[in-house]
Protein backbone atom coordinates (compact mmCIF):
# COMPACT_ATOMS: atom_id res chain seq x y z
CA UNK A 1 0.00 0.00 0.00
CA UNK A 2 1.47 3.65 -1.13
CA UNK A 3 0.49 6.67 1.02
CA UNK A 4 -0.11 9.55 -0.95
CA UNK A 5 -1.18 13.30 0.12
CA UNK A 6 -2.72 11.81 3.41
CA UNK A 7 -4.68 8.51 1.64
CA UNK A 8 -3.59 5.17 1.75
CA UNK A 9 -3.75 3.32 -2.13
CA UNK A 10 -4.19 -0.37 -2.39
CA UNK A 11 -1.62 -1.80 -4.52
CA UNK A 12 -2.90 -5.29 -4.94
CA UNK A 13 -6.49 -7.25 -4.21
CA UNK A 14 -5.68 -7.94 -0.64
CA UNK A 15 -4.27 -4.86 0.11
CA UNK A 16 -8.11 -3.30 -0.76
CA UNK A 17 -10.02 -5.86 0.74
CA UNK A 18 -8.34 -4.95 3.62
CA UNK A 19 -8.96 -1.28 3.43
CA UNK A 20 -12.58 -1.69 2.64
CA UNK A 21 -13.11 -4.47 6.10
CA UNK A 22 -11.94 -0.89 7.69
CA UNK A 23 -13.40 1.42 5.66
CA UNK A 24 -16.50 2.91 7.95
CA UNK A 25 -20.17 1.20 7.30
CA UNK A 26 -23.44 2.22 7.73
CA UNK A 27 -24.15 -0.77 10.11
CA UNK A 28 -20.76 -1.27 12.04
CA UNK A 29 -19.22 -5.13 12.95
CA UNK A 30 -19.40 -5.98 16.21
CA UNK A 31 -17.08 -4.59 18.53
CA UNK A 32 -13.97 -5.79 19.67
CA UNK A 33 -12.52 -5.48 23.02
CA UNK A 34 -8.46 -6.35 23.06
CA UNK A 35 -7.53 -7.24 26.92
CA UNK A 36 -4.11 -6.74 27.90
CA UNK A 37 -2.24 -6.15 31.38
CA UNK A 38 0.50 -4.29 32.17
CA UNK A 39 3.93 -4.17 33.70
CA UNK A 40 3.09 -5.08 37.00
CA UNK A 41 0.12 -7.32 37.73
CA UNK A 42 -0.24 -10.42 40.03
CA UNK A 43 -2.31 -13.47 39.69
CA UNK A 44 -5.66 -12.43 40.30
CA UNK A 45 -5.65 -9.37 37.88
CA UNK A 46 -4.35 -12.23 35.39
CA UNK A 47 -7.08 -14.84 35.93
CA UNK A 48 -9.75 -11.54 35.89
CA UNK A 49 -8.42 -10.69 32.49
CA UNK A 50 -8.49 -14.27 31.54
CA UNK A 51 -12.46 -14.69 32.70
CA UNK A 52 -13.29 -11.83 31.16
CA UNK A 53 -11.95 -13.08 27.85
CA UNK A 54 -13.83 -16.11 28.01
CA UNK A 55 -16.97 -14.29 28.75
CA UNK A 56 -16.15 -11.55 25.56
CA UNK A 57 -15.22 -14.72 23.33
CA UNK A 58 -14.76 -14.60 19.68
CA UNK A 59 -15.01 -10.55 20.12
CA UNK A 60 -11.99 -10.17 21.78
CA UNK A 61 -8.36 -9.74 21.76
CA UNK A 62 -5.93 -11.36 24.76
CA UNK A 63 -2.61 -10.13 24.93
CA UNK A 64 -0.51 -12.45 27.07
CA UNK A 65 2.80 -10.00 26.82
CA UNK A 66 3.05 -7.41 29.44
CA UNK A 67 2.45 -3.63 28.29
CA UNK A 68 4.12 -1.10 30.33
CA UNK A 69 1.83 1.89 29.78
CA UNK A 70 -0.01 3.77 31.99
CA UNK A 71 -3.29 4.91 30.30
CA UNK A 72 -4.74 7.92 32.22
CA UNK A 73 -0.87 9.32 32.00
CA UNK A 74 -0.42 8.68 28.16
CA UNK A 75 -3.22 6.51 25.72
CA UNK A 76 -1.34 6.37 22.69
CA UNK A 77 0.08 2.70 23.09
CA UNK A 78 -3.72 1.73 23.44
CA UNK A 79 -4.82 4.31 20.33
CA UNK A 80 -1.76 2.36 18.42
CA UNK A 81 -3.19 -1.29 19.38
CA UNK A 82 -6.66 -0.34 18.71
CA UNK A 83 -5.80 1.02 15.24
CA UNK A 84 -3.55 -2.31 15.17
CA UNK A 85 -6.28 -4.84 15.62
CA UNK A 86 -9.21 -2.68 14.75
CA UNK A 87 -10.95 -2.67 18.55
CA UNK A 88 -13.11 -0.34 19.87
CA UNK A 89 -12.61 -1.36 23.38
CA UNK A 90 -10.31 -2.06 25.90
CA UNK A 91 -9.70 -3.71 29.54
CA UNK A 92 -6.10 -2.87 31.20
CA UNK A 93 -5.26 -4.91 34.24
CA UNK A 94 -2.12 -3.48 36.59
CA UNK A 95 -1.13 -3.92 40.20
CA UNK A 96 0.65 -1.65 42.62
CA UNK A 97 0.86 -0.78 45.86
CA UNK A 98 -1.20 2.33 45.38
CA UNK A 99 -4.02 0.49 43.54
CA UNK A 100 -3.87 -2.88 44.01
CA UNK A 101 -5.88 -5.44 41.42
CA UNK A 102 -6.79 -2.52 39.10
CA UNK A 103 -9.07 -3.27 35.91
CA UNK A 104 -9.50 -0.31 33.63
CA UNK A 105 -12.26 -0.56 31.25
CA UNK A 106 -12.33 1.95 28.22
CA UNK A 107 -13.70 2.69 24.60
CA UNK A 108 -12.19 4.32 21.90
CA UNK A 109 -14.00 6.52 19.00
CA UNK A 110 -12.06 7.05 15.56
CA UNK A 111 -9.00 5.57 17.46
CA UNK A 112 -9.02 7.85 20.35
CA UNK A 113 -10.07 7.39 23.94
CA UNK A 114 -13.31 7.78 24.62
CA UNK A 115 -14.29 6.90 27.78
CA UNK A 116 -12.39 5.26 30.70
CA UNK A 117 -13.24 4.01 34.21
CA UNK A 118 -11.17 2.33 37.18
CA UNK A 119 -12.14 -0.57 39.25
CA UNK A 120 -10.48 -2.20 41.88
CA UNK A 121 -11.00 -5.40 42.38
CA UNK A 122 -11.84 -6.02 46.51
CA UNK A 123 -13.23 -10.03 46.40
CA UNK A 124 -12.56 -12.55 43.29
CA UNK A 125 -13.98 -15.98 42.44
CA UNK A 126 -12.70 -17.19 39.17
CA UNK A 127 -14.99 -19.24 37.12
CA UNK A 128 -13.09 -22.28 37.71
CA UNK A 129 -13.60 -22.21 41.41
CA UNK A 130 -17.35 -22.41 40.99
CA UNK A 131 -18.11 -25.61 40.00
CA UNK A 132 -21.49 -25.72 37.68
CA UNK A 133 -21.58 -26.43 33.91
CA UNK A 134 -20.88 -23.24 31.79
CA UNK A 135 -22.60 -21.28 29.05
CA UNK A 136 -21.04 -22.31 25.50
CA UNK A 137 -18.89 -19.29 23.89
CA UNK A 138 -20.18 -16.91 22.04
CA UNK A 139 -23.57 -16.60 24.15
CA UNK A 140 -25.38 -13.49 24.13
CA UNK A 141 -25.79 -12.53 27.69
CA UNK A 142 -28.63 -10.31 28.99
CA UNK A 143 -27.42 -7.37 30.74
CA UNK A 144 -29.05 -7.03 34.47
CA UNK A 145 -28.47 -3.39 36.24
CA UNK A 146 -29.47 -2.71 40.08
CA UNK A 147 -29.10 0.23 41.97
CA UNK A 148 -30.25 4.00 41.83
CA UNK A 149 -26.60 5.03 41.22
CA UNK A 150 -26.91 3.76 37.45
CA UNK A 151 -29.83 6.30 36.99
CA UNK A 152 -28.78 9.06 39.25
CA UNK A 153 -24.96 9.53 39.00
CA UNK A 154 -23.07 11.08 36.09
CA UNK A 155 -20.13 8.51 36.75
CA UNK A 156 -22.43 5.76 37.28
CA UNK A 157 -24.60 6.21 33.95
CA UNK A 158 -21.39 6.34 32.24
CA UNK A 159 -20.21 3.36 33.59
CA UNK A 160 -23.66 1.38 32.76
CA UNK A 161 -23.05 2.58 29.18
CA UNK A 162 -20.01 1.27 28.93
CA UNK A 163 -20.84 -2.10 30.18
CA UNK A 164 -23.51 -2.45 27.93
CA UNK A 165 -21.01 -1.70 25.16
CA UNK A 166 -18.42 -4.41 26.44
CA UNK A 167 -20.62 -7.16 26.72
CA UNK A 168 -23.98 -6.82 24.75
CA UNK A 169 -22.40 -8.86 21.40
CA UNK A 170 -23.86 -8.66 18.34
CA UNK A 171 -27.14 -7.31 17.85
CA UNK A 172 -29.81 -10.04 16.52
CA UNK A 173 -33.25 -9.67 15.34
CA UNK A 174 -34.91 -12.42 16.78
CA UNK A 175 -34.58 -14.61 19.97
CA UNK A 176 -35.21 -18.09 20.68
CA UNK A 177 -36.03 -18.91 24.17
CA UNK A 178 -33.54 -21.69 25.00
CA UNK A 179 -30.59 -18.85 23.73
CA UNK A 180 -31.57 -16.73 26.84
CA UNK A 181 -29.30 -19.20 29.02
CA UNK A 182 -26.51 -16.30 30.44
CA UNK A 183 -27.29 -13.48 32.56
CA UNK A 184 -24.85 -10.39 33.87
CA UNK A 185 -25.73 -9.01 36.84
CA UNK A 186 -24.59 -5.65 38.29
CA UNK A 187 -25.57 -3.82 41.41
CA UNK A 188 -24.42 -0.06 42.84
CA UNK A 189 -24.74 -0.12 46.20
CA UNK A 190 -22.75 1.92 48.62
CA UNK A 191 -20.12 3.24 46.32
CA UNK A 192 -19.63 -0.05 44.86
CA UNK A 193 -20.17 -2.56 42.02
CA UNK A 194 -20.78 -6.24 42.39
CA UNK A 195 -21.13 -8.17 38.95
CA UNK A 196 -22.83 -12.03 39.20
CA UNK A 197 -22.39 -14.22 36.54
CA UNK A 198 -25.59 -16.50 36.28
CA UNK A 199 -26.88 -19.54 34.18
CA UNK A 200 -30.40 -19.51 33.73
CA UNK A 201 -32.15 -22.71 34.13
CA UNK A 202 -35.76 -23.46 32.72
CA UNK A 203 -37.32 -25.81 34.99
CA UNK A 204 -40.93 -27.78 34.15
CA UNK A 205 -43.85 -25.32 36.12
CA UNK A 206 -47.17 -27.62 34.89
CA UNK A 207 -47.93 -24.84 32.58
CA UNK A 208 -46.67 -23.72 29.08
CA UNK A 209 -44.31 -20.79 31.06
CA UNK A 210 -41.51 -22.61 32.17
CA UNK A 211 -40.22 -21.86 36.00
CA UNK A 212 -37.08 -19.84 35.91
CA UNK A 213 -34.22 -20.63 38.24
CA UNK A 214 -30.95 -19.07 38.08
CA UNK A 215 -27.31 -20.70 38.98
CA UNK A 216 -24.14 -18.77 39.39
CA UNK A 217 -20.88 -20.14 37.18
CA UNK A 218 -18.66 -17.07 37.89
CA UNK A 219 -16.73 -14.86 37.83
CA UNK A 220 -17.74 -13.28 40.78
CA UNK A 221 -16.58 -9.68 41.48
CA UNK A 222 -16.50 -7.11 43.97
CA UNK A 223 -15.56 -3.54 42.37
CA UNK A 224 -15.11 -0.47 43.88
CA UNK A 225 -14.97 2.83 41.77
CA UNK A 226 -11.93 4.54 41.68
CA UNK A 227 -10.96 7.05 38.78
CA UNK A 228 -12.03 8.29 35.63
CA UNK A 229 -11.97 9.67 32.24
CA UNK A 230 -15.47 10.53 30.83
CA UNK A 231 -15.76 12.61 27.30
CA UNK A 232 -17.38 15.51 27.07
CA UNK A 233 -21.08 15.86 26.15
CA UNK A 234 -20.06 17.55 22.97
CA UNK A 235 -17.97 14.46 21.98
CA UNK A 236 -20.19 11.65 23.45
CA UNK A 237 -23.18 13.08 21.64
CA UNK A 238 -20.21 13.18 18.53
CA UNK A 239 -19.86 9.27 18.95
CA UNK A 240 -23.63 8.75 19.61
CA UNK A 241 -24.69 10.28 15.89
CA UNK A 242 -26.05 8.23 13.33
CA UNK A 243 -26.18 8.37 9.63
CA UNK A 244 -29.10 9.58 8.16
CA UNK A 245 -29.53 6.52 6.01
CA UNK A 246 -30.15 4.65 9.66
CA UNK A 247 -32.50 7.06 10.81
CA UNK A 248 -36.36 6.15 10.84
CA UNK A 249 -38.19 8.58 8.79
CA UNK A 250 -41.65 9.43 10.26
CA UNK A 251 -44.62 8.68 7.79
CA UNK A 252 -47.42 10.93 7.70
CA UNK A 253 -50.85 10.29 8.43
CA UNK A 254 -50.16 6.83 9.96
CA UNK A 255 -50.44 5.80 13.84
CA UNK A 256 -50.56 3.12 15.70
CA UNK A 257 -52.68 1.99 18.76
CA UNK A 258 -52.04 0.17 22.33
CA UNK A 259 -52.23 -3.02 20.44
CA UNK A 260 -49.95 -1.89 17.70
CA UNK A 261 -52.57 -1.97 14.99
CA UNK A 262 -51.79 0.34 12.23
CA UNK A 263 -54.32 2.98 11.38
CA UNK A 264 -53.62 5.40 8.05
CA UNK A 265 -55.87 8.56 7.51
CA UNK A 266 -56.49 9.60 3.73
CA UNK A 267 -57.13 12.52 2.29
CA UNK A 268 -59.61 12.95 -0.03
CA UNK A 269 -60.80 16.54 -2.76
CA UNK A 270 -64.27 17.66 -1.88
CA UNK A 271 -66.57 15.06 -3.92
CA UNK A 272 -69.32 16.36 -6.27
CA UNK A 273 -72.43 14.04 -5.21
CA UNK A 274 -74.89 14.96 -8.40
CA UNK A 275 -72.57 12.78 -10.70
CA UNK A 276 -72.49 9.95 -8.15
CA UNK A 277 -72.93 6.80 -10.57
CA UNK A 278 -75.58 5.31 -8.06
CA UNK A 279 -77.14 1.82 -8.52
CA UNK A 280 -79.15 1.37 -10.87
CA UNK A 281 -82.66 -0.89 -9.76
CA UNK A 282 -85.60 -2.02 -12.28
CA UNK A 283 -88.39 -0.50 -9.63
CA UNK A 284 -87.01 2.90 -10.17
CA UNK A 285 -87.03 3.02 -13.95
CA UNK A 286 -89.36 5.27 -15.99
CA UNK A 287 -92.14 3.63 -17.89
CA UNK A 288 -92.55 4.95 -21.60
CA UNK A 289 -96.51 4.73 -21.27
CA UNK A 290 -96.24 6.90 -18.27
CA UNK A 291 -94.58 9.86 -20.34
CA UNK A 292 -96.70 12.62 -21.40
CA UNK A 293 -95.52 15.28 -22.90
CA UNK A 294 -96.52 19.00 -22.23
CA UNK A 295 -97.99 19.59 -25.58
CA UNK A 296 -100.36 16.21 -24.91
CA UNK A 297 -101.72 17.73 -21.65
CA UNK A 298 -102.54 20.88 -23.18
CA UNK A 299 -104.58 19.10 -26.58
CA UNK A 300 -106.26 17.18 -23.98
CA UNK A 301 -106.84 20.14 -21.39
CA UNK A 302 -108.38 22.01 -24.84
CA UNK A 303 -111.07 19.12 -25.86
CA UNK A 304 -112.25 18.77 -22.21
CA UNK A 305 -113.63 22.64 -22.53
CA UNK A 306 -114.68 21.99 -26.41
CA UNK A 307 -117.39 19.26 -24.98
CA UNK A 308 -118.91 21.11 -22.07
Amino acid sequence: MTQLDGVVKPKTKRSKRFLDSRAPKLSEDVKTAMIMKGGNSNQTVTQALKDIYALKKPNAVLYKKKNITRPFEDSTSLEFFSKKTDCSLFLFGSHNKKRPNNLIFGRLFDFHVLDMVELGIEKYVSLSDIKASKCPEGTKPMLVFAGEAFDMDNEHKRLKSLLIDFFRGPQVSAVRLAGLEHVLHFTALEGKVYMRSYRSLLKKSGCRTPRIELEEIGPSLDLVLRRTHLASDDLYKLAHRRPKALKIRKKKNVSHDAFGTKFGRVHMQKQDLTKLQTRKMKGLRKRRGAIISDDQEGQAAKAAKVDG
